[in-house]
């Protein structure tokens, strides 16, 4: 298994932050803020419109009806402007279809990651701009930055990445996440978590399971290089059960300000830990989620 190169940096020079402007889209703004001043991004502040379909209005209606969409995307434009302000930003408002102007977007911008807000408190289907939150993790090629439901919007300190965890099912030569967990502790000088759940131990593992820890815990070491480890001072857990559940207990007893999950490609929301992982973790962690898609 290769080791994090110690100068691992990713790219991140185009940033989406998708908004209806509810409270969680709010909370989702200052992250990806953040992120931007720390790489150098610029941040493309997205927001679309209920498109009206002016056929079904009587044709002298029109022309009031166009007035109005272009008065409410002009208001809107002001509003993602006076919240981006200060960084390096393009503001895109309009109507359509959310999905088709985001993945055109992601497309045409060259979108290194997409930041959003999630406000349902019983799952990802009721969250920020309906159920396009969900779909957005399935289908989007880059990275998603998730803020999510009970993550604390009463203080800013969300924002700050003072300890990050990583969970991997270390298979595979290099986690698909891992340079983004080093290279974001790196750049906010972080303390650096990694975890490793065993979710359904074999019948001889469990007659072993202190050799199996610590078989575990010396892969999750061989991910972080020498050179690494002096700066972000990793931490490896081993911990063994239902894979969503250890995540979010890990973080919430560790005050985590970050987690990031690998997902792989599959039928539904799928990830290395297992299926439904990413869905329960977005909707219930307190802290941001980052989803890197493999």
């Amino acid at each position: 298994m290769k080791a994090i190169q110690a100068r691992t940096r990713i790219t991140l020079k185009n940033i989406l932050f998708a908004t209806d402007f509810s409270q969680a889209a709010d909370a989702a703004a200052p992250i990806a803020i953040e992120i931007a001043q720390r790489y150098g991004a610029k941040v493309y502040g997205v927001h679309v419109n209920r498109f009206d379909d002016y056929t079904a209005a009587a044709p002298n209606a029109w022309a009031v009806m166009a007035e109005a969409a272009e008065r409410e995307n002009a208001e809107d434009a002001g509003r993602l402007n006076e919240q981006l302000q200060g960084i390096d930003h393009e503001v895109v408002v309009g109507g359509g279809k959310i999905l088709e102007v985001i993945s055109d977007l992601i497309e045409q911008k060259e979108i290194d990651l997409v930041v959003l807000g999630t406000r349902g408190r019983t799952g990802l289907g009721k969250a920020l701009l309906g159920s396009v939150a969900e779909q957005i993790l399935r289908q989007s090629p880059c990275p998603v930055l998730t803020v999510g439901p009970h993550v604390n919007l009463w203080s800013d300190e969300y924002a700050k990445m003072r300890e990050i965890l990583f969970a991997t099912d270390l298979e595979g030569d290099f986690p698909i996440a891992a340079p983004y967990a080093i290279s974001l502790a790196q750049e906010n000088q972080a303390h650096l978590v990694l975890l490793h759940v065993i979710e359904d131990p074999k019948v001889g593992d469990l007659v072993k399971s202190s050799q199996v820890k610590e078989s575990k815990e010396r892969k999750l070491q061989q991910l972080v290089t020498q050179q690494a480890g002096l700066w972000c001072d990793p931490t490896y857990i081993v911990e063994q059960g239902p894979g969503a559940e250890k995540i979010l207990d890990v973080a919430k007893r560790r005050h985590t300000d970050l987690i990031v999950l690998g997902a792989r490609p599959a039928k539904g929301l799928a990830t290395h830990l297992n299926t439904g992982t990413v869905h329960k973790v977005v909707s219930q962690a307190t802290c941001p989620v980052l989803t890197v898609r493999g």
